[in-house]
C-alpha cells in the first residue's frame, strides 16, 4: 500500500467514526433549559469536541490497523468486497 492509499483509509475510517460518534452523550441545550439567543434549542451544550476527537481517534486507529494489514497481506480485495458478482443475475 502507498503512503496516499494508508492515509486515505485512515481519513474514511477516522470522518465514519465521528459521525457515529458525535450524538454519543449530547445533552442540547433546551435539556439544559438555557438557550443562548440565536440557537435552536437542539443545539449541543457543550459540545466536547475536543474529548470526541480523541475517542474518535483511538476507535480509527483500532480499526484501521486490522484493515490495513488485511489489505497489505491480501486478505482483503476488491475481488473479496464485489458483490455484484456473487449476487448479480446469474446467481
Amino acid at each position: 500500500m502507498a503512503i496516499t492509499s494508508i492515509l486515505v483509509v485512515f481519513a474514511v475510517i477516522w470522518f465514519l467514526v465521528l459521525f457515529c460518534v458525535l450524538p454519543l452523550r449530547m445533552k442540547s441545550q433546551g435539556d439544559d433549559g438555557e438557550i443562548v439567543p440565536g440557537t435552536p434549542a437542539s443545539a449541543p451544550a457543550n459540545p466536547q469536541m475536543r474529548r470526541k476527537f480523541w475517542i474518535t481517534t483511538l476507535i480509527a486507529v483500532s480499526i484501521w490497523a486490522p484493515v490495513c494489514l488485511a489489505i497489505s497481506y491480501g486478505w482483503l480485495t476488491v475481488d473479496t468486497i464485489n458483490l455484484y458478482e456473487r449476487f448479480g443475475p446469474d446467481s
